[in-house]
């Protein structure tokens, strides 16, 4: 090849390689503009939100509060969840729960982080604060789920304190239920055993907690759907998350919470997924009459929903600084 062709050559080349460097810096470098941009997007935080069952405003001002902090959506809920565990006027969580027909208060509860991580412990006695032991099953054993007194000797190991569970008015309480003992669940219009928490953070994650003391006066060693995943409590981070309370029995039956979050995954609103999984279990129980259920659910977006089968369940919301009371659609047309 003559000397002038190769040098021609060898520019047309170059020339080559430049163009292609170019675009691909494009591609691969953005400009200071666009990186901006990007990184703009990136950091776009979301709105903490905090929702829970029930009342319970300042339990979910709690939770509120530590999102608008920038805590992590698992750590608020179980913040928020904790002052009803510590509320012994609270009869149905924690301390100064109900007992079982012996007198003896167990506890229940799980929690499920962004990560689709949980915890879960099950008839936990002389323990406030289940659903933190309930994170420490999550993040300090290779588990998902301790009971009875398994779930205590660890809670001792890892720095929990012990605490008498049955208060005076508790055990007054279950004193006079003695004297004509019945096992009928209630229609319980302003509490009714649980509160379950959905919180999602400034980074858009979503996390849970559900804890309870179960039915009143339950058979020893019952449990109902609070404490399993699934039932009383699930969350799947691209999806959102749903919680339950009320008759546990029935939300075990169809893996309630779940189900909700399945309904969103294949486009339903939180508010729809609600409704459709309390018609799952009017449509199949003829007795729905005689006991109450409630869910209240999330979405990545925020959008948040609530249905139950009887007037009278209400939710917490916390947003932009505002903790409201919500009252539910229902099932049931008085």
């Amino acid at each position: 090849m003559k000397r002038r062709q190769f040098i021609k050559k060898a520019s047309l080349t170059g020339v080559g390689i430049a163009v292609g460097s170019s675009l691909s810096s494009c591609v691969e470098n953005p400009s200071k503009e666009n990186k901006n941009e990007m990184i703009m997007t990136a950091n776009i935080s979301k709105t903490p939100i905090a929702i829970c069952t029930w009342a319970f405003v300042a339990a979910n001002a709690k939770a509120g509060e530590q999102l608008s902090k920038g805590k992590k959506a698992l750590n608020s809920a179980i913040a928020g969840v904790a002052i009803e565990e510590e509320n012994i006027k609270n009869t149905t969580v924690g301390k100064g729960g109900a007992p079982d027909r012996e007198g003896n208060v167990t506890l229940d509860a799980c929690v499920m982080d962004s990560n689709g991580d949980c915890g879960s412990v099950i008839c936990v006695e002389n323990i406030t604060n289940v659903a933190a032991l309930a994170k420490r099953v999550m993040t300090e054993t290779p588990h998902v789920m301790l009971t009875g007194f398994g779930a205590e000797e660890f809670a001792y190991r890892q720095g929990f304190k012990k605490d008498k569970l049955l208060t005076e008015d508790s055990k007054k309480a279950w004193e006079e239920w003695l004297k004509s003992p019945e096992y009928k669940p209630l229609i319980n219009i302003e509490n009714h055993d649980t509160i379950g928490m959905l919180c999602m953070d400034s980074n858009g994650n979503i996390a849970g907690a559900c804890t309870t003391s179960g039915l009143s006066y339950k058979m020893k060693g019952r449990v109902g759907d609070s404490p399993i995943i699934g039932s009383g409590l699930f969350i799947d981070n691209e999806i959102g998350g749903a919680v339950a309370t009320g008759m546990g029995e029935e939300v075990l039956k169809t893996v309630g919470s779940f189900l909700i979050v399945e309904l969103m995954r294949n486009g339903m609103s939180p508010q729809k997924a609600c409704e459709e999984a309390v018609k799952r279990i009017t449509s199949k129980n003829e007795r729905y009459k005689e006991f109450q259920i409630a869910y209240i659910a999330m979405n990545t977006s925020g959008d948040v929903g609530s249905y139950c089968i009887h007037k009278g369940f209400t939710y917490m919301k916390y947003q932009n600084g505002e903790n409201k009371n919500i009252h539910s659609d229902y099932f049931v047309e008085a």
